[in-house]
């Protein structure tokens, strides 16, 4: 147990090592940034230049994660999907809300990634039923 602590407590120094190389390496390039603005826009205010904070929503996924999910429920289902209705039930299995603005959303997700498995020769389009949406199934 006392290995194991001891490795963990070393790869979090490395860890935070790292980070703050990264943090130096960011205020060296906002002084950098700021010194051309200074130069080319004496007149602005950086200070009131406020700090963009970027957090993902919860609704995004992980790299790979979204095409394992559709290319599952594609091989599980007994007949074509529509991209809307993948996106329908990645909403119910992760548990969110399901919004109109999510479900459209989750709609162009969904659809650009059976795009790009179609083009990788994963999936194709079925026969149309005679619906407005396209109907996925995996390639054969």
């Amino acid at each position: 147990m006392v290995e194991g602590l001891i490795k963990r407590r070393a790869a979090l120094a490395g860890d935070m090592k790292r980070a703050q190389a990264e943090l130096a390496q960011m205020a060296r390039d906002l002084e950098t940034l700021d010194g051309a603005l200074r130069i080319v826009a004496p007149e602005l205010d950086l200070p009131a230049i406020a700090p963009k904070m970027v957090k993902p929503p919860e609704d995004w996924s992980k790299r790979g994660e979204m095409s394992r999910q559709v290319l599952t429920m594609l091989r599980l289902s007994k007949k074509p999907l529509t991209s809307r209705e993948i996106a329908a039930q990645m909403i119910v299995d992760r548990g969110l809300a399901a919004t109109p603005k999510l479900v459209n959303l989750m709609t162009r997700r969904v659809a650009g990634c059976l795009r790009d498995q179609r083009d990788k020769g994963r999936v194709e389009n079925a026969p149309q039923r005679g619906g407005m949406w396209l109907e996925w199934r995996t390639a054969r």
